[in-house]
C-alpha cells in the first residue's frame, strides 16, 4: 500500500562520487522448504525419491551502491528487498553470487573475519519496538557497540562519544537513564539511529526504518537521516515500499519484482520517465492531486509464487506488452542513458 507522507525538509547537497562502495553481482538466495534429508524422501509410483522445494527469494541481482549516495530499493512485499539488505550485512549467506565492499569480497567471510567491516557498516531495523534490548538502559544500549569495537577506549571517552551522538540526533541526555519501553516508536527509532551512528560508520543499511511509525513522525526521522548523511558523508542502502519517501530521499532507485531487478535510474529520471512496465504501474498508484498525473494502470493476474518461478521474465504473466520471447527468455539489464538500466525485452526491441 502506498502511504502519504509529509514532505521532509530539503537536505543540503551530499557529495556523491562515481566510486562504487558496495558491489553486488549475481546474487541469489534460496530458502529450503522441504526440511532435512528424511523429510525430503517420498514414495512415488512405488519408488523412493528425494524431493526438494525452495523459495527463490533472490534470483540474480546486480546492484552498485556509489559512495555518498542514498540508493533506495523499492518493490511490493515479498520481492526480496529485505533479503538483499540482510545479505549485504552478513546476516544471511548468499546461495550464489558475490558481495564486495570497497573492492574486497565479504560474502564468504567468517563472523570473525567480518569484524573489521562491522564498524564501517551498520543497520537500522524496521521495528523499533523489537530492535532495542528491553533489559538495557539507553545509555547501555549506545555504549555497547563502542565497548565492543573499541575495547581500548576509556570509560570517559566512551561516555563522551555517546553524549556527542545523542546530541547529534536530538536525544535528551536524561533519556540515558531510562529503558526502551518508556519511549514512543519515533523516539525508539531515533535511539536506534544513534546506536548505528555511535561507531562512526560510512555505510548504513536502513530496512524500512519508518514503516512502523506514525505518518506525522516519519518526516522527522527522514530529516534526521538526511542531516546525518550530510554531516557525516554517509552512504545509504534504503529499503522501502513507500514511493513518496523515495521521491524526496533517494539519489537513485532500484525497482525489484519477484527477486529480480527491473529498473535502475536516478530518482528524478525514474519518476518523470519510468521505462519498465512494472515501474510504470507502480508509479501510477501514487495518490496525486495534479491534473496531469499518469493514468492508473491496473495489472491483471496474480503475483507468481517464488517457489515455482515462471520461465522467462518473471513479470510476463501480468505485463500487457509481453510476447513469446518474454515467456521463454530472461531479460538482461541494458543501459538506456544517464546511467539508467532496464531489464525488459519490450524496451530493448523498441516496442515500449
Amino acid at each position: 500500500m502506498i502511504q502519504t507522507l509529509q514532505q521532509p525538509t530539503a537536505a543540503a547537497t551530499v557529495t556523491t562520487t562515481d566510486e562504487t562502495l558496495v558491489e553486488i553481482r549475481g546474487l541469489e538466495k534460496h530458502f529450503a522448504l522441504s526440511g532435512d534429508f528424511l523429510e525430503q524422501l517420498r514414495f512415488q509410483r512405488g519408488k523412493l525419491v528425494r524431493r526438494q522445494e525452495f523459495v527463490h527469494a533472490i534470483n540474480g541481482v546486480d546492484i552498485d551502491v556509489k559512495r555518498g549516495e542514498a540508493l533506495c530499493v523499492v518493490g511490493e512485499s515479498g520481492c526480496g528487498k529485505s533479503t538483499v539488505a540482510r545479505m549485504v550485512m552478513g546476516l544471511l549467506s548468499p546461495t550464489r553470487g558475490e558481495i564486495r565492499y570497497a573492492g574486497e569480497r565479504i560474502d564468504h567471510l567468517s563472523p570473525r573475519q567480518l569484524l573489521p567491516y562491522r564498524r564501517r557498516m551498520q543497520m537500522i531495523f524496521q521495528n523499533p519496538y523489537a530492535s532495542l534490548n528491553p533489559r538495557m538502559t539507553i545509555q547501555q544500549t549506545l555504549e555497547e557497540p563502542l565497548r565492543f569495537h573499541h575495547p581500548d577506549w576509556s570509560r570517559e571517552r566512551i561516555r563522551q562519544q555517546v553524549a556527542e551522538v545523542m546530541a547529534s540526533v536530538g536525544i535528551d541526555p536524561e533519556w540515558g537513564k531510562r529503558f526502551g519501553h518508556e519511549f514512543s516508536g519515533g523516539q525508539r527509532q531515533r535511539i536506534a539511529i544513534a546506536r548505528a551512528l555511535a561507531v562512526d560508520p560510512e555505510f548504513i543499511v536502513a530496512d524500512e526504518p519508518i514503516s512502523a511509525l506514525d505518518v506525522s513522525i516519519q518526516a522527522q526521522v527522514l530529516n534526521l537521516m538526511m542531516d546525518a548523511q550530510e554531516s557525516r558523508q554517509l552512504t545509504y542502502l534504503f529499503i522501502t515500499h513507500d514511493l513518496a519517501v523515495v521521491e524526496h530521499f533517494g539519489t537513485r532507485v532500484v525497482v525489484m519484482y519477484l527477486g529480480r531487478v527491473c529498473e535502475v535510474a536516478e530518482t528524478h529520471t525514474l519518476f518523470s520517465q519510468p521505462r519498465h512496465p512494472y515501474t510504470q504501474a507502480l508509479l501510477s498508484a501514487i495518490p496525486r492531486l495534479e491534473d496531469d498525473r499518469p493514468e492508473y494502470i491496473r495489472l491483471s493476474g496474480e503475483v507468481p509464487t517464488p517457489v515455482n518461478l515462471p520461465s522467462g521474465c518473471v513479470f510476463h504473466g501480468r505485463c500487457p506488452h509481453a510476447n513469446e520471447r518474454c515467456r521463454r527468455e530472461v531479460p538482461r539489464a541494458i543501459p538506456i542513458g544517464h546511467g539508467a538500466q532496464v531489464a525488459c525485452h519490450a524496451v530493448e526491441e523498441g516496442r515500449l
